[in-house]
C-alpha cells in the first residue's frame, strides 16, 4: 500500500472535517461500545431580527460535556444572560447523561466567571502573548448526595 499524501492547510472543507470526526467517533464506538457524540449549542439570538448574536457551542461525549466556544457582545456581558446560558448548557449536559463538564479559557478572558459559576481549575499552559496562559477548568454535572 502506497502512503497517503499529507497536506498541512488553515482551510480544511467540511467534508475533510468529517472524515477525521466520523472516523473517530466510530473508532470511539468500536472500541467501547457507546456512540453518543453529539454536539450542542446555546444560543443567544435577537427577537426581532433572530440574528444569532452570540453564543456556546460544544458536544458531549462518553459522559463529557466539553465546552468549546463562549462569545457575548461587549453590550450583553454583566446581564447574567451569560450565567443563564452557562446554566443551560450544563443542564443539557447533565440530561444527556454526562458526569462532568471540560472547558479551556485564555487568562485574559473569563477564568473568574467560571469559578463564580462553580468550575474549578485543573491546569494552566503559558501561550502567547507572554505572562498569557490559557486555563483548563472542570465542574461536576453530577447531583449533590
Amino acid at each position: 500500500m502506497n502512503l497517503p499524501d499529507i497536506i498541512v492547510t488553515d482551510a480544511p472543507d467540511a467534508t475533510d472535517l468529517a472524515v477525521v470526526s466520523n472516523g473517530l467517533d466510530q473508532f470511539n464506538a468500536e472500541a467501547c461500545g457507546i456512540a453518543d457524540r453529539r454536539p450542542l449549542a446555546v444560543l443567544a439570538r435577537d427577537p426581532l431580527t433572530g440574528r444569532t448574536l452570540g453564543g456556546i457551542t460544544g458536544r458531549t461525549s462518553l459522559g463529557l460535556l466539553f465546552l468549546d466556544v463562549f462569545f457575548l457582545p461587549e453590550a450583553l456581558r454583566g446581564s447574567g444572560l451569560g450565567s443563564r446560558m452557562l446554566r443551560l448548557a450544563e443542564q443539557e449536559g447533565r440530561r444527556r447523561g454526562c458526569r462532568s463538564a471540560v472547558l479551556y479559557t485564555i487568562s485574559f478572558q473569563a477564568p473568574e466567571f467560571y469559578r463564580k459559576q462553580g468550575w474549578r481549575e485543573f491546569g494552566a499552559i503559558p501561550c502567547d502573548p507572554p505572562g498569557t496562559s490559557r486555563i483548563f477548568l472542570t465542574k461536576d454535572l453530577q447531583p449533590a448526595a
